[in-house]
């Protein structure tokens, strides 16, 4: 268990290398990805996010440890795509047409990956269309949209009235978030949840998943 206890502390200290390392050394014990997954990296993940929530640490350290998980990601997915792990979920996270900021949208997608999440980034300024066609193709069960500029975010009600005019507003969850966003716009717009930062947008994907269940 020391590998575990070594992949948690590594991955809050931002340390990929230690991360990869204890992550491969811990398969070749024998332990199950799953286990890995579970008990290392996501608990580590966990952690980092309530101290992002408590302000105890901030964006450039949840950037840090967020890296670090991607590092041991890129050692596990192959094992457990071969062990048939089950994903929690599949996300669609993209930023909104007209609005280029990714910094929040990348940082929300590192920390889904942590979460046991499948994550589709679809990068900036995606159209309404994309996300729908992208949607149908991947059959996702949360679509996240960001936005950082209060004139993009009319188009985050866009995206809701395209989901429903294809009839696809009753099969997917949707979660925004931004800057600029808040709960009373989510209402208005009539989205499922509102995150208010990285951290909470998990949260907020867990609890929309377990209900589509």
């Amino acid at each position: 268990m020391d590998y575990i206890i070594n992949i948690v502390e590594d991955l809050q200290a931002g340390n990929a290398e230690g991360v990869k390392t204890n992550v491969e050394q811990a398969l070749e014990s024998g332990m199950s990805a799953d286990e890995v997954l579970q008990q290392g990296m996501m608990k580590a993940m966990a952690v980092v996010g309530e101290k992002f929530k408590k302000d105890e640490i901030f964006v450039p350290e949840v950037l840090v440890a967020a890296r670090a998980m991607k590092r041991g990601m890129k050692v596990l997915k192959p094992v457990l795509v071969d062990d048939k792990v089950e994903s929690q979920g599949t996300v669609l996270l993209g930023t909104v047409k007209g609005d280029l900021h990714d910094i929040g949208k990348n940082l929300v997608g590192m920390m889904l990956e942590g979460g046991g999440f499948e994550v589709i980034d679809m990068g900036v300024d995606v159209e309404a269309a994309e996300f729908v066609a992208k949607l149908k193709e991947e059959q996702a069960d949360v679509l996240a949209m960001s936005a950082l500029l209060t004139t993009t975010m009319p188009e985050m009600k866009n995206v809701i009235d395209v989901l429903k005019e294809e009839g696809l507003r009753d099969k997917v969850k949707v979660i925004i978030g931004g800057a600029p966003v808040t709960c009373d716009y989510a209402d208005q717009i009539e989205a499922d949840a509102y995150a208010k930062d990285a951290a909470s947008a998990v949260d907020k994907v867990k609890e929309a998943v377990t209900s589509l269940k």
